[in-house]
């Protein structure tokens, strides 16, 4: 199966993978709110390293997990990140994303996930898209609901507890032909 392209943009964002040239900049653009709604250690510039060779790693082996880079300026400036994690049992995907401080609050994160969903609509193996959100972590909240996601329900595991969003994928509209011509009209 042929995969759609992992470059995507809306005029605004652009997602593409992440790669070495996007070490110092994730390094830099992490913070202490990343990392408590992400989990983790604050990255070091090692740790930063191996995510970003795990990164490349897994898009050369189509997943499970695609790290895209949120970019804007063009796709010049690392703006924060977003992760597919894509089920290998069935159809569906899982999203998480965060965004460098200097970059909040101006609708990129929503605008990263619709992108990450059309990527995943096109894929075409993928037809329900999760989000797993702390309830305490309202941008995020609102990143899904913007975004088109519907609350599914509360789930309390070994991990903690959190509130999981949904999204049924539509495949991308694909133009019909254009008609025939009648009777050898044109």
């Amino acid at each position: 199966m042929s995969r759609p392209s992992n470059m995507l943009a809306d005029g605004v964002v652009v997602l593409s993978p992440l790669g070495w040239d996007d070490v110092t900049a994730h390094l830099a653009g992490e913070d202490a709110e990343i990392v408590r709604w992400l989990g983790g250690a604050p990255a070091t510039p090692a740790t930063a390293r191996a995510h970003v060779r795990r990164a490349i790693e897994r898009w050369a082996d189509d997943g499970p997990k695609l790290s895209f880079g949120i970019r804007v300026d063009g796709g010049a400036v690392l703006a924060g990140t977003i992760d597919v994690d894509l089920d290998p049992a069935g159809d569906r995907a899982g999203l998480s994303y965060g965004v460098y401080a200097a970059y909040r609050r101006r609708g990129l994160a929503t605008r990263a996930v619709r992108l990450a969903a059309r990527y995943l609509g096109e894929r075409g193996d993928v037809r329900w898209i999760s989000i797993d959100v702390d309830p305490q972590n309202t941008a995020s909240v609102g990143v899904a609901r913007r975004a088109g996601f519907r609350f599914l329900r509360h789930v309390v595991d070994d991990e903690g507890s959190f509130d999981r969003y949904e999204l049924l994928v539509r495949a991308p509209v694909v133009p019909a032909p254009p008609p025939r011509p009648r009777h050898g009209r044109p």
